[in-house]
């Protein structure tokens, strides 16, 4: 049984089975990286839960689509693994958010994302690809049988055909653990206050990481999301439009206790194959993003088993490395999305990402 409302959109919100499935399909790469900032940085996990649900509800009722709405990766990821603190991560989220809003506004994503070629931005997802994987290793060698016992978890998962649903079963049996352990957490309602987790600190990490970032923003999260809005749901939505969005979303969340948001072509296609057709499955999960930032106590997410945290990586990480090179169509780029991927895991994603996009430049005029 579905109910339908008018959207701002002109395009009915409905709320069936097929849009919570859609809005769950979304939650799979999203909850277990929140999980894992809050449990490796000084960020408050319930003002960043409460970013992301009133930020589904507006971009689902604006667009009257399933838009997605996750944590930008790269930033995010970079804050995980230690290489950005959290004062660092607000300072390049909100230098993003200002850049998008800029290059929305003045119509010039496509431009900068031909300037920076598609192999490169590959291979910025491929190097936080690997640091999320030794990071996994690290949380995991402190308790070898709670990591070996998830992980048999995520391969039986995958075994029966459910290996994208393993990141959120493996995230629900370490909230039991941490239920278990430290108690059902009281409702406590976020409080509203500026930069309740500290305040923002540029630095060049952040301006490197920022660098990095918008290049799979612009590539992903604007451009490819744009086609797939066609695709999928033959509703026209602009590039320039969803920089603009993620801009306003990076910008207001982020002094609140937010963290750096965008949209996504996965997210928007993993809404798509669940099930979801309209702006309704962003209602309803921002209403349980929303419960979540209640009951995301201090204390349970310290009893979280880090062993587990470990494995959640190893699945985010190894879809993450999937996405990389799914496009990958010829031996060059290949190449540049190895090549960028290395470096940024073992000297630093930045210089990986300027380098990457001076060894494209090179390569296309040689052409």
């Amino acid at each position: 049984m579905a109910y339908s409302v008018e959207s701002r959109a002109d395009r009915d919100l409905e709320f069936s089975a097929g849009e919570l499935t859609g809005a769950l399909g979304d939650s799979v790469t999203v909850l277990p990286l929140l999980v894992a900032l809050g449990a490796t940085t000084s960020v408050s996990l319930p003002h960043v839960l409460l970013g992301f649900g009133v930020f589904q509800i507006i971009w689902g009722l604006h667009y009257g689509l399933p838009i997605s709405v996750e944590p930008m990766k790269a930033l995010v990821g970079l804050a995980i693994v230690g290489a950005l603190s959290y004062a660092e991560l607000a300072a390049a989220g909100l230098l993003a958010g200002g850049v998008l809003l800029v290059v929305g506004r003045l119509g010039l994503v496509g431009r900068l994302q031909r300037i920076v070629g598609e192999p490169v931005i590959r291979g910025v997802q491929f190097a936080v690809a690997l640091l999320l994987l030794e990071a996994a290793v690290d949380l995991s060698v402190g308790n070898p049988p709670i990591a070996a016992a998830g992980l048999a978890v995520v391969g039986l998962l995958a075994l029966v055909g459910h290996a994208r649903t393993s990141a959120l079963v493996v995230l629900g049996l370490g909230a039991v653990a941490a239920v278990t352990a430290a108690g059902v957490p009281t409702p406590t309602v976020p409080a509203l206050a500026v930069f309740p987790a500290g305040r923002p600190a540029l630095s060049a990490a952040a301006i490197e990481g920022t660098v990095a970032q918008l290049g799979m923003t612009i590539g992903n999260a604007a451009i490819a999301t744009a086609l797939l809005c066609g695709d999928l749901y033959d509703r026209e939505v602009s590039a320039d439009a969803l920089s603009r969005s993620m801009g306003v979303t990076c910008l207001a969340a982020i002094p609140l206790g937010g963290v750096p948001m965008c949209h996504g072509s996965g997210g928007l296609a993993g809404k798509y194959a669940f099930g979801a057709r309209t702006g309704g499955a962003n209602v309803l999960l921002g209403v349980g993003y929303l419960a979540l930032a209640l009951v995301a106590a201090g204390a349970a997410l310290a009893a979280f088993p880090m062993a587990l945290l470990g494995v959640l990586l190893v699945v985010v990480g190894g879809q993450l490395a999937r996405a990389a090179f799914d496009p990958v169509s010829d031996r060059r780029s290949l190449a540049l999305v190895v090549g960028v991927g290395a470096v940024g895991a073992v000297v630093n994603v930045g210089v990986a990402f300027v380098a990457g996009a001076v060894a494209f430049w090179l390569l296309s005029r040689m052409e």
